[in-house]
């Protein structure tokens, strides 16, 4: 993997042309659909320029004449193609009440982002009014909110998260420690935006630009996730327009994962014991048998056939 230096992610990408991603229709899939389970994940190469030739290209980029954040954290991220496999989103375990006061990421987002005083009543729940800064729509029944992963879970996945704890995974996904990790949208600018990073999807609302670029940065930057070939040429074209008044975020414990062998059929209690069958197949583990494996127990046999994580 390649580290971009700030000398390449200033001003101008010279010899190289961005084009801003078309509004997409209104078939993009929802992110709240489950997506397609997938057997253990396997590295799947992309078709992406190769982080040496993106160099190149940004190596053409003069430095910028003032301090600029985004010019920082952009220089801060690794270069790496994603990893193109093994991704469910029961992988990230969110909307959970970290600190047990009755009221769920999801409502403590509404709770904070609310422009006017939020009433919370009986079970937390919130009124108030919101502005989508997807859309610029402002919006006052919170049912036609979505609270979006700045960076989605998918987009998270594929840039590094694939290897991490389940635990650093749900950390992520109910970040409320940086303002710019979960956001109050509409449901229709949430599903436009999809898992899509800013090489093809940048919201409508313009002069929210450059909001939104810190926050990609800033999310990344906190969860030391890799940019990809053409996500760092897109924000290289963007950052230079933004020389705003941003700070460097906190960065998280990340905990990654313990190299899990391939699946195998012996050895009982090896398994860490995961919270799904999904999360164990994707780290290598089953299937087990009843009778045979102890970890049968441990998971759910959906169809009854003797056989669980197959």
């Amino acid at each position: 993997m390649k580290r971009i230096s700030v000398a390449l992610v200033s001003l101008l990408l010279v010899g190289c042309t961005y084009q801003s991603p078309e509004t997409p229709n209104a078939t993009s899939q929802s992110p709240s659909e489950t997506p397609t389970q997938t057997e253990s994940p396997t590295n799947t190469p992309s078709n992406e320029p190769e982080p040496s030739a993106v160099e190149t290209t940004l190596s053409q980029i003069v430095e910028p004449e003032q301090e600029n954040v985004l010019v920082e954290l952009l220089a801060a991220l690794e270069i790496s193609p994603e990893f193109q496999s093994g991704y469910d989103r029961d992988l990230f375990q969110h909307w959970i009440d970290a600190d047990s006061d009755g009221c769920n990421t999801r409502r403590e987002v509404l709770i904070a982002e609310s422009v006017a005083d939020p009433q919370i009543g009986e079970r937390c729940s919130v009124f108030g009014s919101w502005i989508s800064p997807y859309d610029n729509r402002q919006i006052n029944d919170p049912s036609e909110l979505d609270i979006d992963h700045m960076v989605p879970l998918a987009e998270a996945w594929r840039s590094g998260a694939y290897q991490w704890s389940s635990e650093t995974r749900k950390r992520f996904a109910n970040d409320l420690g940086f303002s710019g990790s979960l956001i109050a949208v509409t449901a229709s600018s949430n599903r436009s935006k999809s898992d899509r990073d800013p090489a093809s999807w940048l919201p409508s609302n313009t002069p929210y630009l450059c909001q939104y670029t810190y926050d990609w940065l800033a999310v990344k930057y906190r969860w030391s996730l890799t940019v990809d070939s053409d996500e760092a040429l897109a924000l290289a074209e963007l950052v230079p327009n933004c020389p705003g008044d941003y700070s460097i975020p906190n960065k998280a414990e990340i905990v990654i994962a313990p190299s899990q062998p391939a699946p195998r059929s012996t050895k009982a209690g090896e398994d860490p014991r995961f919270g799904t069958c999904r999360e164990a197949k994707a780290n290598g583990y089953g299937p087990y048998v009843r009778g045979v494996h102890s970890e049968y127990d441990w998971y759910r046999d959906g169809d009854s056939d003797g056989t669980v994580c197959e």
